[in-house]
């Protein structure tokens, strides 16, 4: 571990290897900075100069604020015109289903070297 100095903050250096899966440990150094416990989510914002900043994750249970306002405008449309509400078509729905039918979905499942 380096600690460089800036002309402003002190700048925290680490180093990770990749494993065969593109996997890595996260120095102690890092995780101790920015407060990480297991399980925690990471967040990888690339810079167009190839830098990367590496922050805590937002977790799941946060709410999305882009996702929550446009729920809102959902519910508050359907209150003010529920008249436009309209089942869905026996059409379209055979045809969703044909396209998914065989399809078979494990999330568990690691992703293959050309998925990833």
């Amino acid at each position: 571990m380096r600690i460089l100095e800036t002309a402003m903050l002190p700048v925290l250096e680490a180093e990770s290897r990749l494993t065969d899966r593109y996997q890595t440990t996260v120095p102690a150094s890092v995780r101790k900075a920015l407060s990480l416990q297991k399980r925690d989510r990471l967040r990888f914002v690339i810079q167009p100069d190839g830098q990367v900043i590496l922050t805590r994750g937002v977790e799941p249970d946060a709410e999305d604020p882009a996702l929550g306002r446009f729920l809102d405008f959902l519910a508050a449309d359907i209150a003010r015109h529920p008249e436009r509400l309209q089942a869905l078509d026996t059409g379209l729905r055979q045809r969703i289903e044909g396209l998914v039918d065989d399809i078979e979905v494990d999330l568990d499942t690691p992703l293959a070297d050309d998925d990833e």
